[in-house]
């Protein structure tokens, strides 16, 4: 956030509630009133960690915030972010939506000696490359603009230093950026558009795949530090990570998940009674299917709004014990009916295999289950904490065995070609659905390989 005359920090914590979706271990805010910058940190959702006494110490019209989900590195306040560093007279905070492939390398080149995730080590690499540069020009651009270089893999980055908001996206473009305009002055960037909604700034464009932007008193300016590659957003921001109510490459999320649905129904039909959603975002792939099935659409499962997501919770007995407060069936919808769940996805199964069974237990003669993405088959190494390919369930079983495993009756998968035509084309990265990885990943390691070579 730059935003002059204003406190960025009340702007960053209304925007970071926007965003609470996509990291839920751990929120933080940095600010800066121009000489000094504060960094405010702690495990938690983002309303547990601020109050009006934490936001009134975040003085200041430049700051950036971070909501955790981890790949890198365990789930402890010294991994939460943004990440600070301070080289002489300069500070510097960083926020990092993504996962690095070489970490380890990096770590190893940098002799780093102590735990840390990627994102410390991108901050470490960066403030060395200020110590370095301070002879010469020991600012953060520079010293951003030197150490990029050594980072692969997937990152969109928010750095600040006392006077200047950074944006930066990889040469792929794994993970989205926004840029947005405040009223009255001021610039803001978001992973996602609906942030920029909730704080009132009028959508601008994306930051560009491969796009350093800096914003400061002098307006935004662009630096393209990269070579020209294809770009690849990943393909499960569309299906599950995104909000509904947010845009990607120019496109409507909520209206991508309904084509999902309708494509989902011309390549796996069923007789059905209803059909009804897993919710949340399983919500638009089910009004889809049942417009163009023409079966009738109901809600049969009633969410706990105050129960996060479960994918994203850091180990699995926290998983499991999520999934049974996070659904309740609606008996008078299932009794009787042959009934069709549609979800966005299967990665481990635990939460669709208690879910079939809970259907079955209010009533459902039969139990049918559509899911609005192909199988996910492989590890994802670019930002998803699926690393261990042991853990996904279509990495082990075929279609009909994974029915099966389900308690199911019958299980249909949209096909690569029909999310891909749903979502607006190609340009996505589909390693975990197809095995086809953009860049190279034999160096790439596990979620606690980091820590393990201590």
């Amino acid at each position: 956030m730059y935003a002059p005359g204003q406190r960025a920090s009340n702007l960053i914590y209304f925007g970071l509630f926007a965003l609470q979706h996509r990291g839920q271990e751990s929120a933080g805010i940095a600010t800066s009133d121009g000489d000094t910058l504060t960094v405010y940190k702690d495990m938690g959702l983002v309303a547990q960690v601020f109050d009006e006494t934490s936001l009134a110490a975040l003085d200041g019209h430049v700051g950036i915030g971070h909501t955790r989900y981890s790949t890198t590195g365990s789930t402890t306040w010294e991994n939460s972010q943004p990440v600070h560093r301070q080289v002489g007279a300069l500070s510097i905070a960083l926020g990092h939506n993504g996962n690095l492939t070489n970490s380890v390398q990096l770590a190893e080149r940098l002799g780093w000696t102590r735990p840390a995730t990627d994102s410390e080590l991108m901050a470490e690499a960066i403030a060395r490359s200020v110590r370095q540069a301070e002879s010469d020009d020991g600012t953060l651009e520079a010293a951003l603009l030197a150490a990029l270089p050594a980072f692969e893999g997937a990152y969109s980055l928010v750095l600040m230093d006392q006077a200047h908001l950074v944006g930066v996206r990889d040469c792929h473009g794994f993970r989205p950026l926004s840029l947005g305009r405040l009223p009255g002055g001021g610039w803001a960037l978001a992973s996602e558009t609906a942030a920029l909604d909730l704080v009132g700034a009028t959508y601008e464009r994306e930051v560009e795949v491969g796009e350093v932007v800096i914003i400061d008193s002098d307006g935004v300016r662009s630096v393209y530090p990269f070579e020209q590659v294809d770009p690849r957003l990943c393909i499960f921001e569309f299906v599950y990570f995104a909000r509904p109510d947010s845009r990607l490459l120019g496109r409507s999320v909520h209206a991508a998940r309904q084509e999902m649905g309708r494509l989902l129904a011309d390549e796996h039909p069923a007789e059905v009674d209803v059909v009804v959603p897993v919710p949340e975002s399983g919500i638009p792939a089910a009004q889809g299917y049942a417009a163009a099935s023409g079966v009738a659409y109901a809600d049969g499962l009633v969410k706990n709004r105050y129960v996060g997501r479960t994918f994203i919770e850091p180990s699995r007995s926290l998983r499991e014990r999520g999934i049974r407060l996070k659904l309740n069936p609606i008996s008078s919808t299932l009794e009787g009916q042959r009934v069709l769940l549609v979800d966005d996805s299967i990665v481990r199964g635990s939460t669709t295999k208690q879910l079939v069974q809970m259907v079955r237990d209010a009533g459902a003669v039969e139990v049918h289950l559509r899911i609005s993405s192909p199988p996910y088959r492989w590890p994802c190494f670019y930002g998803m904490d699926t690393s261990d390919s042991s853990q996904l369930l279509a990495g082990r079983l075929e279609v009909d065995e994974i029915a099966g495993y389900l308690g199911a009756d019958s299980l249909g998968y949209l096909s690569v070609e029909g999310l891909e035509k749903a979502t607006g084309g190609g340009g996505f990265c589909t390693a975990c659905l197809t095995g086809l990885y953009p860049t190279d990943v034999t160096g790439a390691a596990d979620k606690y390989a980091l820590e393990r070579r201590l």
